[in-house]
């Protein structure tokens, strides 16, 4: 793939701000593992749980831009490796997924069970895991509209930050009541939180992995275009999907009659696709004769 694709490419652009974040809830999440062990709140423990998912997600995220702008040497990859990106949002819906899983397993073990918890800690470190959140999705808000790594991302943050504000409330309900289930109701929220996150994220996900049309497009506005244009007049062979966030692909058979040549056909074509439509990758095909061989196609 050509250095014109990797520059375009939108994970690679915010990859920058997928390495501070990740930085940031590294370290954030040896802190608050430490302190919920000590303390032995569930809200912490899962709050750090979701942070060693944010570490992996956003480590894989790291990764998949790295090898979704790498050239590719085999020659076999004739889309590149831009996939990678799709592949590590779908890790993150597994990782996000199973988080939430054993917050829920933990805190149905814990019913009836007297547990002690130091609501003072939880507080500092509910303060200090918001603060570190509200930084994060301000760096990856941007990136968060152009891509679906850096959403995948974004989702985990805020996820975390709602985290954080469990934890703060837990901590104030169990410092003013003295009861230590708040502790483990607040856990329970979070993890209902994360799961639908994930799942809204992983449909996403299987939308580029099925190639579906973007979900931004106007199919039928895009088909009257093409049709419309001077000489056109058919269309057949229509497929428009996305191989990685900020990057459309579309494929299509061009029906012309005598007039115009086909250079000015494709390239108003071309055009029409890319600034009406923001697809800037389209193969097209041109066809005098409306019986060729590719309609005997069957699929």
């Amino acid at each position: 793939m050509g250095a014109g694709h990797a520059h375009g490419h939108a994970g690679a652009r915010h990859r920058w701000r997928l390495a501070v974040t990740f930085a940031m809830v590294a370290a954030f999440f040896v802190v608050e593992l430490t302190v919920g062990i000590l303390t032995g709140s569930l809200a912490l423990l899962s709050d750090a749980g979701h942070m060693a998912a944010d570490v992996v997600a956003l480590g894989a995220a790291l990764l998949a831009t790295a090898i979704a702008t790498r050239p590719d040497l085999s020659g076999r990859r004739t889309y590149g490796s831009y996939r990678a990106e799709v592949l590590a949002s779908g890790f993150t819906v597994l990782v996000m997924l199973g988080v939430a899983a054993y917050i829920l397993v933990e805190a149905w073990s814990r019913r009836g069970e007297p547990v002690e918890v130091q609501a003072g800690p939880m507080l500092v470190v509910g303060g200090l895991g918001l603060l570190v959140n509200v930084v994060s999705l301000a760096l990856l808000r941007a990136g968060a509209q152009e891509s679906l790594n850096v959403k995948g991302a974004y989702l985990e943050v805020m996820a975390d930050a709602l985290g954080s504000v469990g934890v703060l409330v837990a901590g104030v309900l169990v410092l003013t009541t003295g009861s230590s289930g708040w502790d483990a109701l607040l856990a329970v929220a979070i993890a209902a939180f994360v799961a639908v996150r994930a799942l809204l994220l992983g449909r996403e996900v299987l939308a580029v992995l099925g190639q579906h049309a973007p979900a931004q497009l106007d199919i039928d506005s895009l088909i009257r275009d093409l049709e419309s244009l001077p000489g056109v007049r058919d269309l057949h062979d229509l497929h428009v999907w996305t191989l990685t966030s900020g990057m459309e692909v579309a494929t299509a058979h061009l029906v012309v009659e005598a007039g115009p040549t086909a250079d000015d056909i494709l390239a108003t074509a071309q055009r029409v696709l890319q600034e009406d439509h923001g697809i800037s990758h389209a193969t097209l095909q041109v066809e005098v004769d409306p019986d060729t061989e590719c309609h005997r196609a069957t699929w």
